[in-house]
């Protein structure tokens, strides 16, 4: 009985769906047309005159099937916005599918810029991270962990990451970085090499330092190591976990004239040079690669040693004790 009854309902209602629209037009019509006879027929309008409750019913009806209507309207609206809200977002994920699939298919060149998004989500979902660099100064990854990423990760998440971090040793003479000599060619500058030595103790300190507030705010544990090896930049690596290698060189070096110093600096420049990704998900060749390079690194890392800032020649300070 139930369910004939919601039958009925159901077709009365899509009954009075279709012919909602014919009634209302009617209604309004005799409406205009009973106004328009009491205007000019005497009796009429004498009749209707005073009728003050049968005028405020009509006007109430007329200002229900108006409210009604705009009512269906606004859902309409809200409806088409729902719609295109929804399709964005399908284009949206179909275009990142896309870009997913051509990361994996065809590496192609990203900036060093692009490394902080990766960084930041593998970070955000916890675990244990590897992150292993061969870099210049450690400068294209430090900055980024130390004042966006890692400041924000979410706390009480269970996580810890193991930094590894392989640089030039410039306590030692090189060439590049270095000068232009009186003859034109390739010199040790000296106070230059002092002062990368500054920048990467600066980068290693503040990575230490983010260590601690780490544990402090409960956002997990951070490891930092730095060594060096006597060697010139040239190749950039950054690894993280054995999935993911992105690949690069310093491919322009500057000509820096610094004040007093009677001679131009020979300065690597990679900030802006497009690294190559190589994902495990990517085939055998990108496997291949992969492992490629982290033999490559792990050889040079067995061989360097540990960061210092003591150079050749000079006995490092110690406090006096009284």
């Amino acid at each position: 009985m139930s369910d004939t009854s919601s039958s009925w309902a159901s077709r009365l209602a899509a009954a009075w769906e279709r012919a909602e629209s014919t009634v209302t037009r009617l209604f309004l019509f005799g409406v205009f047309v009973v106004g328009l006879v009491a205007q000019f027929v005497k009796p009429v309008g004498d009749a209707l005159q005073d009728k003050v409750y049968l005028g405020g019913a009509l006007l109430t009806v007329v200002g229900y099937v108006l409210y009604a209507e705009v009512q269906r309207l606004n859902a309409g609206h809200s409806a088409q916005r729902v719609t295109e809200a929804e399709l964005q977002a399908v284009v949206e994920e179909l275009k990142s599918g896309v870009q997913r699939l051509n990361d994996v298919l065809c590496p192609s060149g990203v900036l060093p810029t692009k490394l902080e998004a990766q960084f930041q989500e593998v970070l955000e979902k916890g675990g244990e991270v590897r992150l292993s660099v061969l870099g210049f100064t450690g400068e294209t990854f430090a900055d980024p962990l130390v004042q966006r990423i890692l400041p924000q990760l979410t706390p009480g998440v269970a996580r810890t990451i193991q930094l590894r971090v392989l640089v030039p040793d410039f306590t030692k003479e090189i060439e590049v970085p270095g000068r232009v000599g009186a003859d034109g060619k390739a010199d040790d500058a000296p106070r230059f090499r002092e002062s990368l030595v500054g920048q990467i103790e600066n980068h290693e300190r503040r990575l230490k330092d983010q260590a601690r507030r780490m544990e402090s705010n409960d956002r997990g544990r951070l490891s930092v190591e730095f060594r060096v090896l006597h060697m010139s930049p040239s190749l950039k690596l950054y690894f993280i976990n054995d999935d993911v290698v992105y690949e690069g060189i310093y491919d322009k070096i500057e000509k820096v004239e610094p004040n007093g110093s009677g001679g131009q600096l020979l300065d690597p420049q990679g900030y802006d040079s497009l690294l190559t990704r190589w994902a495990s998900n990517g085939g055998d060749e990108a496997r291949k690669i992969i492992d490629r390079r982290r033999e490559l690194f792990d050889t040079l890392w067995d061989s360097a040693r540990a960061f210092t800032t003591e150079m050749p020649g000079t006995a490092p300070v110690r406090p006096e004790v009284s």
